[in-house]
């Protein structure tokens, strides 16, 4: 990824994060989000990962976000009273991000300049069967991203993946039933 496109879509991502903990308007905190999540999808775009940037779109800030607007606007949130900052929590939080610098500090100091070892797509087409799409990507040397996740996906998570829709499901009913207001 050229530097002139990485530079706009991490500081894009990063001040959308910073937005939405500085922001006192649950609604405007949202869409700060939406734009934390816009930067970073075009970090993946920009890496090639043109599959997960693009469900990154669609899922996180679309669904999900619009997900979240839903639920803001049905709980009908009143302006907080801004309460005083004690001391005890705040430098707990602060403990917490100097435990991350230096953890991150432990993992970059280690990190060494190997290269990735390239990936044996013949042997790798082995696995699936012949004469399918994703056999066939794999051996004329191409990577089927997004055949290769939905096969895996509906193939060895498929009850995993049932189980989450009936829990977004049951969510959604929830939702709907707890925004009900009650007759006088």
């Amino acid at each position: 990824m050229p530097f002139y496109l990485f530079w706009p879509f991490a500081l894009l991502m990063l001040l959308g994060g910073i937005a939405v903990l500085c922001f006192r308007n649950p609604v405007s905190s949202a869409l700060a989000m939406v734009a934390s999540f816009v930067g970073l999808a075009g970090l993946f775009v920009g890496l090639d990962a043109f599959f997960v940037g693009i469900i990154q779109i669609l899922v996180y800030a679309g669904a999900i976000m619009v997900l979240f607007l839903f639920i803001i606007m049905l709980l009908d949130l009143k302006d907080e009273v801004k309460r005083k900052t004690r001391l005890t929590p705040f430098l707990g939080g602060i403990a917490l991000v100097v435990a991350l610098f230096v953890q991150l500090a432990g993992v970059l100091s280690t990190a060494t300049d190997k290269a990735a070892t390239k990936l044996d797509t013949q042997a790798a087409a082995a696995h699936f069967p012949a004469g399918g799409k994703i056999a066939t990507a794999l051996s004329s040397g191409k990577l089927p991203d997004v055949h290769l996740v939905g096969q895996t996906l509906f193939t060895s998570y498929n009850f995993p993946l049932q189980i989450l829709g009936v829990l977004l499901l049951v969510a959604t009913v929830g939702v709907v039933v707890l925004s009900k207001r009650q007759p006088n």
